[in-house]
């Protein structure tokens, strides 16, 4: 998610892109129609050297064209910074084995690497050449690669860690903290903190070693293995089995306590909650185990092995829905959990396509908030929405087109109570059965996969039988307030 002010907890400001793809975006003609699973826009190059993004016009530098990842295996060493007044830096060295299928004949690919350097990379256990540019890492095998083919990338790595953030001054990848660190990477920070193709369209599974100091514990997503110390040092071993979006994955560092109980459908969880915190701070948390039984009886069931939470002192200034394990800025409140442990449908199990289809996340996380609050005992989602709809047609609220809000509105509070409005407004006109219906099929469809609006829009004509131009062309592609539809 990268929210607003969500309940009471602490807001997430709009993030943009970095530098560099703001300015290569600016150049590009932002906000094309929308692709569908299998786009019309220009795609990965077909020479033999893999492009250097995966083609969405938001982001020109985010992912790579030529191969899909299928699993990274990270060894992480990570030395959080001096006490203060020292500055907020760390040290991290890295190893990534990762393994992809190319997708064409290759004689050079790139990966994301970003404020970190290589210092060697193998392919097939044979050192390649590599080269670093702006955001990438260029690496050209011995030999040519063969289109679908299994391959192994090893990458060696190290550098300072510090507080990234985008244009618009928003932490996120890396981010170094005063006793570790708090790993949030939407939407392409993932780069920050190891090589990577960083974008939603290419999932993979994931296994982390995350060694750090004698007394500090990292969290990464899925399940924890174990835990080892020797000569001052730890060593956390995570196991992620589920296909995963780069920018969903964390490894964060800290004071943390940890807590496993089950939910009541035996679901296991375990929380991550800095030492430091008040113990109001988790209240939020308390009741998961309900919020996963009650949205899988809407949607499905939980789509993933495990189930979590961090709750770090340091503050990011917003909580991201991390996949199995999402991240809270100082306080976990209950509407922001609801949020967060929606997302592991809507946006983890099925990612957007193309960041420009980001609706799809938040718009349904949004809404499964109204749904959880109305089924808890607070407003209804009915009253939620006619708060959305007594904003005054004259408000720039309304100016955004959410299906496309281009890379700068990606976290605007259109795209979240907009969105959540037009799926309230869908559901009314096609009533509830064919609207929890579609709910079900999309999620079980597109899992482990991406899928843009355009997929939505057409599923939902199909499952409920209805001709929805007209409606989705007022609720998602206009700059006016809906009057009717």
């Amino acid at each position: 998610m990268r929210s607003r002010r969500i309940g009471e907890e602490v807001a997430r400001p709009a993030r943009g892109l970095g530098l560099v793809a703001l300015t290569l975006a600016a150049a590009l003609a932002i906000g094309q129609p929308a692709a569908s699973a299998a786009p019309a826009e220009s795609g990965p190059s077909r020479s033999p050297v893999g492009s250097s993004g995966a083609g969405d016009p938001y982001f020109p530098l985010a992912g790579n064209g030529g191969i899909n990842v299928t699993h990274y295996d990270l060894s992480l060493r990570y030395t959080p910074p001096t006490p203060e007044p020292a500055p907020l830096e760390g040290a991290l060295r890295g190893v990534a084995t990762i393994d992809l299928r190319t997708t064409q004949k290759l004689s050079r690919f790139n990966l994301d690497l970003r404020g970190l350097t290589a210092s060697s990379v193998r392919v097939n256990g044979k050192r390649a050449q590599h080269a670093q540019v702006a955001n990438e890492l260029l690496i050209t095998p011995p030999s040519r690669l063969g289109a679908r083919r299994h391959v192994r990338v090893v990458v060696r790595y190290a550098g300072t860690t510090t507080r990234p953030t985008d244009v618009e001054g928003a932490l996120y990848g890396w981010v170094t903290t005063r006793d570790g660190a708090m790993v949030a990477s939407q939407p392409d920070g993932s780069a920050t903190w190891f090589p990577v193709n960083d974008h939603p369209s290419d999932k993979a599974t994931y296994d982390f070693d995350i060694t750090v100091p004698a007394g500090k514990v990292a969290v990464a997503n899925g399940t924890l293995l174990g835990s080892k110390t020797r000569r001052g040092w730890t060593t956390w071993r995570w196991k992620a089995p589920d296909l995963m979006a780069a920018y969903l994955a964390t490894a964060s560092v800290g004071n943390y306590q940890l807590r496993r109980y089950r939910a009541p459908s035996g679901l296991p969880i375990l929380d991550a909650v800095d030492r430091d915190l008040p113990t109001t701070a988790d209240d939020g948390l308390a009741q998961q185990g309900e919020m996963i039984g009650y949205f899988s009886a809407l949607f499905g069931r939980y789509p993933f092995s495990s189930f979590g939470a961090i709750v770090d002192d340091d503050s990011v200034g917003y909580a991201l829905e991390t996949q199995t394990r999402p991240i809270y800025s100082l306080r976990a409140a209950e509407p922001t959990v609801a949020h967060e442990l929606a997302h592991q449908w809507f946006g983890n199990a099925v990612s957007p396509w193309r960041w420009r289809d980001i609706w799809l996340n938040e718009g349904w996380a949004t809404y499964l908030s109204w749904l959880w609050a109305q089924h808890d005992g607070g407003a209804t989602a009915a009253s939620e929405f006619d708060a959305v709809m007594a904003r005054p047609a004259t408000d720039a609220f309304w100016d955004l087109e959410i299906a496309d809000p281009g890379p700068l509105g990606l976290f605007a509070d259109g795209v979240y109570d907009r969105g959540a409005a037009t799926l309230h407004a869908l559901r009314v006109k096609i009533g509830d059965r064919a609207f929890f219906r579609l709910g079900q099929r999309w999620v079980s469809r597109y899992n482990d996969s991406s899928a843009s609006t355009k997929d939505f829009e057409a599923l939902a004509e199909r499952v409920s039988g209805q001709d929805l131009n007209r409606f989705f062309d007022v609720w998602l592609h206009s700059t006016e307030k809906p009057t009717t539809w």
